[in-house]
């Protein structure tokens, strides 16, 4: 032990007697003071050279959901499949007149991914001045008739208005009323068309059905005639062959921007149903002439909501950033690379690990691999050598893929949401 203190002392003597020296030279402390800020300065260039180089992201492992339910926000990472499996993982339980939007069989491959629940509420529904009571969370007051299982038609209307008393009604939810439309039956030069109206005249009815009467025409009963339930119209050509054609309408659909809903994600609102066109021909010497074309049954419009809402994590902006990709195109890059390799950039095609390294090698010559599932995943060669492991590179090379076969990012998502791939 003493030859060790010794040593020590002789030791730290002749390190002092060096500190010494150093600082009775001259140019001892400054040269010391230079060399002690290259060696911190070369740490700190390559720490910055790094962070300017390399942008680390995290991918597809687990999603940030938000959940917004019972009057509260509910933010949970996730690596459950679909909303259904999120919701049932987490005992939020959901009703059969409860609506969730998106739909419970959405598939969660986005951060920040939004989840909206509107439970079922009290709704009167008033249909020939009778009224019940029953529960709905539907989105339109067609929607919510639906619900309630009552018959409706295309041509009745559906009307949301204000509870008038709330202790008659025996509730604080919607009030639908129905105004059922009357029906009647054509006879259009002998085709038997059932409609239904709100028109008070047999007039105003044949023009309502776009019904064009020449000279050579005759209506039973008069024009002036009331609409009455049952009615039977005659529009009648003396001498006249006649083909008729039924065919449907397809329903139009309206599109609604919500951002509440994530984007690249949707909800119907209303179920369309289609209507019914019949066409009149006259036939004369096997020529056919176009008569009438009366739309028997309207169709109901399909109301879609569309998501809007964009939350890209930062670390996944500075990727894009850093590959050159535009702002206003990263929710189309991010929904593409989210849904297809789940932001890995070693992601084998049929795996469901994200390897944090893999040797370019070893990468299969067929099937997808990486953020965008290039086959073969070689071609990304064309970016950069580091094609195999960098998230960098992979975009720059699908932005050429994108704007190469789609004309932009954004046309590579059209695709890709109506075909679900690219």
């Amino acid at each position: 032990m003493q030859k060790i203190r010794r040593a020590f002392r002789r030791f730290y003597a002749a390190q002092r007697r060096r500190y010494l020296r150093w600082r009775q030279h001259p140019f001892g402390l400054p040269v010391l003071a230079f060399l002690a800020a290259v060696v911190v300065g070369g740490v700190l260039l390559a720490v910055l050279s790094e962070t300017h180089t390399t942008t680390t992201f995290h991918p597809y492992t687990s999603y940030i959901v938000i959940i917004k339910h019972d009057g509260e926000t509910q933010t949970v990472p996730t690596n459950e499949p679909t909303v259904r499996a999120l919701l049932q993982r987490l005992h939020i339980p959901i009703s059969p007149r409860d609506r969730v939007e998106p739909s419970l069989d959405t598939g969660i491959a986005q951060d920040n991914f939004r989840v909206n629940i509107y439970r079922a509420v009290p709704v009167t529904i008033t249909d020939g001045g009778i009224a019940h009571t029953t529960y709905s969370a539907a989105a339109t007051p067609r929607g919510m008739v639906t619900d309630a299982g009552v018959p409706l038609y295309a041509e009745d209307q559906v009307i949301n208005q204000p509870a008038v008393s709330l202790v008659d009604e025996q509730s604080v939810g919607a009030h639908i009323v129905i105004h059922r439309a009357v029906p009647v039956t054509l006879n259009n030069y002998g085709a038997v068309l059932p409609l239904r109206t709100h028109e008070k005249t047999v007039a105003a009815l044949l023009r309502s059905i776009n019904i064009k009467l020449t000279p050579a025409d005759t209506v039973i009963p008069d024009a002036d005639t009331p609409v009455t339930a049952g009615l039977q119209v005659f529009v009648n050509r003396k001498g006249t062959q006649i083909v008729t054609e039924a065919s449907n309408i397809p329903p139009p659909v309206q599109i609604v921007e919500d951002d509440s809903l994530s984007f690249g994600t949707s909800a119907t609102r209303q179920q369309g149903v289609p209507g019914t066109q019949v066409t009149t021909w006259q036939v004369n010497g096997g020529q056919r002439t176009l008569l009438q074309t009366v739309i028997t049954v309207q169709p109901v419009p399909q109301i879609v909501a569309h998501g809007k809402a964009v939350s890209i994590p930062a670390d996944k902006q500075a990727v894009m950033a850093q590959a050159g990709i535009n702002p206003d195109d990263y929710k189309y890059v991010d929904y593409i690379a989210s849904h297809e390799g789940g932001w890995c950039p070693t992601k084998i095609q049929g795996t469901h690990n994200c390897p944090g390294y893999i040797n370019p090698a070893d990468v299969p010559a067929h099937g997808g691999y990486g953020i965008f599932q290039a086959t073969p995943g070689s071609k990304m060669a064309s970016a950069g050598s580091d094609w195999a492991t960098s998230a960098v590179t992979q975009i720059r090379w699908a932005t050429g893929y994108a704007v190469g076969r789609y004309g932009s990012w954004a046309g590579a998502y059209n695709h890709w949401s109506t075909n679900h791939n690219w």
